[in-house]
């Protein structure tokens, strides 16, 4: 049996008195505390339920060492930042659902507790319960044999109350987040059982619903589509009364649960199967409270740090909260708080560099501030709410330098970027490198009009590098030259740069600039990677991989700032030699060579204990001339797993080694 648990509860509502007797009807808990937005009301409830301590802010329960667990019940919007301070408290972590109100904040949810060590899970309490465990290994059994299709719904009617926690925009009220998180996890679940792993991510997600005067989501349907041809239907209202119960249809037959969400709530929990030609039969499920079983998972596992599914596991609540990010998209429905002047940080507190940063940072010539060794690619944000939990997070480790340009998603990462510096306050504190000019608008002419849109974007009166996004040999070095630095006398560019431009055209713009006493190209931005990129993803791009370009750098000391740094996923995993299914990466990294270069990535990734593309990126930071790798993580686990390269050290004998280069003799790796 686990050790008994003391817990804290945060927020004293409904769902919280829900738990507290749970808690006290399973066999592994007890509630020590209670906290509340007032005193009083935390002494009442504290009182109800038994609970010795009574506190009258969440602050201080979180501060009373006796606390090892605590279950977070207040509303949406404040899930994430009750979850992160938590665990910097250094509590376990029963956060009520949905995680978050977006996905960007479940992940800083996630990577909170991580940091900290702490077990965080989301709090469906359906999916500890004995009926779902039944659930899945009948599915596993292949009971009604292959899952074709999925049909789920949790709805009730309730009074239109624009005040109301279940109308209210600014409290993120409607269906979606309130219960129709739940047929989703269930229809991720049922399609993960089938294909014999915990969950399953659909690869579509489309949907059709109404909104409330409030603009929350009324009454809303979606369809999920999975690999395998597993096809789910979710519904969801919070104004009319659905049918709340689960059905799976198979080849060989159905399984109906008629409570899924609250099993054992009104009669004893049955789950019936109906194969092909035979009778009903119906399976009964031995249970007791409702509520106890999430508090016994918690129990069980907090020394692991991690739930067994059923049970949500943050990789699965992550999951989950994308398809709810999905699903309210593809009804229009978006909440104040996500607009992109209203996305604050999780906290609530302004941004700042953690003590445990590891970044290291050096100088590019014309740039005062000191620029951080890994940049932020700013090429593939969609929203404010996931370029605010990237970037916070990015600038917390210590991340400064953002590399955008005037051609991403027709100006949309500009824009997101500039709004999230204005929204920070930290226009002094970040490197902003833009780029312009990109084919077929590389002249002078073109740049120049780029360049104020970019401003414009970015809400800023100058970046502190600008590089012309492609060369056009048609125009002179000299007008290039003379171009650009009207901009730098003018203050609105502090250093120049060029993108897939070739040393010898960088040379004889650098001379020119030299004659003429303007300010030269100090830094280059051409792909390199350990992997060598055998194609360009695209047009016009340019590798610094060859010996001579690499001798070039070692004797200019010129910058290089390589995009593509980490070989876009070839050192991830992804990449194998009967493996042709990614088109692209197939085309621009599949060689012998590059896959004898992986081989020597894994080894020496396994002997310093850490991922793969750690070590292919901590080569490309220790080459024998300046670096400032680009890296494009889309999650925050993946920022994360980039910046263990800023930790790992490498000889000149292991970043030749792993080039496949000749190792000096009597040097060791």
């Amino acid at each position: 049996m686990p050790d008994t648990l003391n817990w804290g509860i945060i927020g004293c509502g409904g769902i919280a008195r829900k738990f507290a007797k749970g808690l006290a009807s399973g066999d592994t808990g007890v509630l020590l505390a209670t906290g509340s937005r007032t005193k009083d009301k935390a002494e009442a409830f504290a009182s109800e339920h038994g609970a010795a301590r009574a506190y009258g802010s969440y602050e201080d329960l979180l501060a009373d060492p006796d606390v090892r667990a605590v279950y977070i019940a207040t509303p949406h919007t404040s899930h994430a930042e009750w979850t992160v301070k938590a665990a910097e408290a250094g509590k376990h972590i029963l956060c009520e659902k949905p995680l978050a109100v977006t996905h960007g904040e479940a992940m800083q949810s996630v990577e909170a507790a991580h940091r900290n060590g702490v077990l965080l899970m989301e709090a469906f309490m359906y999916r500890c319960h004995p009926q779902t465990v039944r659930l899945v290994e009948l599915i596993k059994e292949g009971t009604v044999g292959e899952v074709r299709f999925i049909r789920a719904a949790f709805g009730f009617a309730a009074k239109f109350n624009p005040e109301g926690r279940l109308f209210s925009n600014a409290l993120a009220g409607g269906g979606i987040l309130d219960v129709g998180c739940y047929p989703v996890s269930l229809a991720r679940l049922v399609a993960g059982a089938a294909a014999g792993c915990d969950f399953l991510e659909p690869d579509e997600v489309r949907a059709a619903g109404t909104l409330t005067e409030t603009g929350v989501d009324a009454c809303t349907a979606a369809v999920l589509k999975f690999p395998g041809g597993i096809v789910a239907e979710v519904s969801t209202a919070v104004q009319v009364q659905l049918v709340n119960d689960a059905h799976i249809f198979g080849t060989e037959g159905s399984i109906h649960v008629p409570m899924p969400w609250q099993p054992g709530r009104e009669n004893p929990p049955t789950i019936i199967v109906k194969r092909s030609d035979e009778e009903p039969r119906e399976i009964p499920i031995d249970c007791g409270h409702l509520y106890s079983y999430e508090a016994d998972v918690v129990a069980a596992h907090a020394g692991d740090l991690q739930v067994p599914s059923p049970a949500m596991s943050p990789a699965d609540s992550l999951g989950n909260m994308k398809v709810l990010d999905a699903w309210r998209a593809a009804i229009g429905q978006e909440y104040d708080l996500e607009k992109p002047d209203r996305v604050g940080t999780v906290t609530g507190r302004p941004l700042s560099v953690r003590p445990d940063s590891v970044m290291k940072h050096g100088n590019v010539p014309g740039v005062e501030k000191n620029v951080s060794r890994l940049v932020m690619g700013v090429d593939n944000q969609n929203t404010m709410p996931h370029t605010a939990a990237m970037f916070d997070d990015f600038f917390e480790r210590g991340g400064n330098a953002f590399d955008t340009a005037h051609i991403y998603q027709g100006g949309k990462c500009e824009r997101l970027l500039g709004q999230w510096i204005a929204n920070r306050g930290v226009r002094e504190d970040v490197v902003v490198l833009d780029k312009g000019a990109h084919t077929p608008h590389c002249t002078p002419e073109g740049f120049a009009r780029q360049f104020a849109e970019s401003l414009e974007r970015l809400q800023t009166d100058y970046v502190d590098i600008y590089m012309l996004h492609r060369d056009n040999p048609e125009v002179s070095v000299a007008e290039w030259m003379d171009v650009l630095n009207e901009e730098v006398a003018a203050g609105r560019i502090r250093a120049l740069g060029a993108s897939n431009w070739t040393p010898e055209r960088v040379d004889r713009a650098n001379e020119y600039a030299n004659e003429k006493g303007l300010a030269p190209f100090s830094t280059v931005s051409n792909n390199l990677s350990l992997a060598r990129m055998i194609e360009p993803p695209w047009q016009g791009c340019l590798t610094a991989s060859e010996p001579a370009i690499f001798e070039w750098h070692r004797t200019t000391g010129m910058t290089l700032m390589p995009w593509s740094s980490q070989a876009r996923g070839f050192f991830t995993g992804r990449a194998r030699p009967d493996d042709r299914s990614d088109e692209e990466l197939v085309r621009c990294w599949y060689s012998d060579d590059n896959f004898r270069r992986l081989e020597r990535v894994q080894e020496t990734a396994k002997k310093r204990n850490v991922p793969a593309i750690a070590v292919a990126l901590a080569w490309v930071l220790n080459l024998n001339f300046p670096t400032f790798p680009l890296i494009g993580p889309r999650l925050i686990s993946e920022t994360r797993t980039s910046f263990l390269a800023l930790e790992l050290e490498l000889t000149p004998d292991d970043v030749a080694w792993l080039n496949l280069e000749d190792v000096s003799r009597g040097q060791s790796r």
